[in-house]
């Protein structure tokens, strides 16, 4: 039982691969893989471990739902017209897959640059979404194993 988070890297001969990472771990339950623009992603990631390590403190327990909805909730925050110090002035061009495994069992959310999110069985995010999602859906059943 688990959440698998995979990427195609696409890259220049100019550039060197190991500088771009698209997967990054929140914490030893969580996962993150990331599309857009990477600079954006960091921000949300860096929210996103803080708030893991602020849940599992608080409550001793992992949750990917309430990451996901903390990582959502800064990012909404960027419109806001009151001058909040914690809000974020410009949008993030980035869409998320947070991926982990907690007291409900594994558990995968989206979040797309408008920073609505929802829970999936399985998602692809990305330049080649659409095709990676039309495999997803014609090979992929809740019964699949890791």
């Amino acid at each position: 039982m688990g959440v698998c988070l995979a990427v195609k890297r696409i890259t220049s001969p100019l550039m060197e691969p190991r500088s771009i990472e698209k997967i990054v771990e929140i914490d030893a339950h969580i996962g993150c893989a990331m599309s857009g623009l990477i600079a954006d992603a960091k921000t949300l990631i860096d929210k996103a471990r803080v708030e893991t390590q602020n849940h599992w403190f608080t409550y001793n327990e992992t949750m990917v739902e309430s990451v996901t909805q903390a990582v959502s909730n800064l990012a909404l925050q960027f419109g806001k017209e009151d001058a909040d110090l914690g809000a974020m002035s410009p949008p993030f061009g980035v869409a998320l897959l947070f991926g982990g495994v907690d007291e409900k069992g594994p558990q995968l959310f989206q979040m797309d640059p408008s920073w609505t999110f929802v829970q999936c069985n399985a998602q692809a995010i990305g330049s080649a979404s659409e095709g990676a999602q039309s495999s997803l859906q014609e090979v992929y059943h809740k019964s699949m194993t890791l």
